[in-house]
């Protein structure tokens, strides 16, 4: 009896497979072009406004909380723009791959080089990357290093023992938010944009609080750049260092692009924004995970003088900072369970 149970088991855990793969396929070609739709008639929509760059902003708003209430999560005004640059990057529906989700496309995203782009989508397609395995690559300069090194055999073998363990399993893929939200599904954990809005504005309050000169100027500020929009968490002004300071929130660990990021900020703040009489800009990068925070604050190198002298005496500390990080998001964690046992 056992031996003839077992050679039943093994066809019907096949056919289970296969149809958890077709769902989980026919789930993700959905969102794709969904996404993509939705992008293009935010592009075409926006196209009939006199000031695109004040209509785009302010009918993203007004779309996110509309949508937002009738469909449910998912629909931040965050999702509505990497549903618009989705569509820009990739105009040709036709050339959609139906293999990568969603969270794959998103991490193609941040990839500015178009042939490294294309390079990352073909390799995620024939290596069968998993979202989380992409972006590990892009984060780890795959493309670039390859492109570098004499040794691309070395490189590539680095990058296959860095990859296996990131395939994505079919737990996890059913408790990704984003396929929770494109659902309409309740989910018991935590999503990033309620626990990241609470942290932001604790900190927010926080700094205002410590009496050194801080002034709240804008939050998701839009700064341009070659026709590509960028928004930062958090602008502050300080009247006691007469400089603006920016913030970034990250939830996750820090990512060495993401200090980057936030000296083009800087750069670019200073270019449109700094006073002839302002001191230079200071960046701020915060990034929480549940086990630890890292905060780094950003200064450009010509500057790191000028910072080292006269700045610090009127900033909270690293340290001081990621205590109070962790603390906030304690709290935010402590707000939203409550919220969604009121929910109940």
């Amino acid at each position: 009896m056992p031996n003839n149970l077992n050679a039943l088991v093994e066809p019907l855990a096949h056919i289970i497979e296969q149809a958890r793969g077709q769902v989980r396929q026919a789930v993700n070609s959905a969102m794709v072009h969904s996404y993509w739709h939705i992008g293009q008639m935010i592009v075409e929509h926006e196209q009939q406004g006199a000031s695109r760059a004040e209509y785009g902003t302010q009918q993203l708003q007004a779309l996110s909380a509309q949508l937002t209430e009738r469909l449910g999560k998912g629909f931040d005004v965050r999702n509505l723009r990497n549903m618009r640059a989705f569509y820009q990057t990739f105009p040709v529906r036709d050339a959609l791959r139906t293999e990568l989700s969603w969270t794959h496309y998103r991490s193609l995203l941040r990839v500015e080089n178009p042939s490294a782009r294309e390079w990352y989508l073909q390799e995620a397609i024939s290596q069968n990357w998993s979202a989380r395995a992409l972006d590990r690559q892009i984060s780890k300069l795959y493309y670039e290093r390859l492109l570098a090194s004499q040794d691309k055999a070395l490189v590539e073998a680095e990058a296959k023992t860095h990859t296996e363990p990131l395939a994505q399993s079919v737990k996890d893929y059913l408790r990704d938010p984003y396929i929770l939200d494109f659902l309409n599904l309740q989910d018991k954990t935590y999503q990033e944009n309620q626990l990241e809005q609470a942290i932001i504005s604790n900190i927010q309050q926080f700094l205002l609080e410590l009496g050194k000169g801080f002034a709240f100027v804008e939050r998701q500020q839009r700064i341009r750049f070659a026709d590509e929009d960028f928004y930062i968490d958090l602008v502050f002004y300080n009247f006691k260092l007469k400089c603006f300071l920016l913030v970034d929130l990250k939830l996750g660990k820090l990512k060495h692009q993401d200090i980057g990021q936030m000296d083009t900020y800087v750069r670019l703040y200073d270019e449109q924004h700094k006073g002839s009489d302002d001191n230079p800009t200071i960046g701020l990068v915060l990034c929480s995970e549940k086990s630890e925070a890292v905060v780094k604050y950003s200064v450009l190198s010509e500057q790191k003088q000028l910072f080292s002298a006269k700045y610090l005496p009127y900033l909270p500390t690293e340290e001081q900072l990621k205590h109070e990080l962790e603390r906030e998001r304690a709290n935010a964690m402590a707000q939203l369970a409550a919220k969604e046992q009121d929910n109940e």
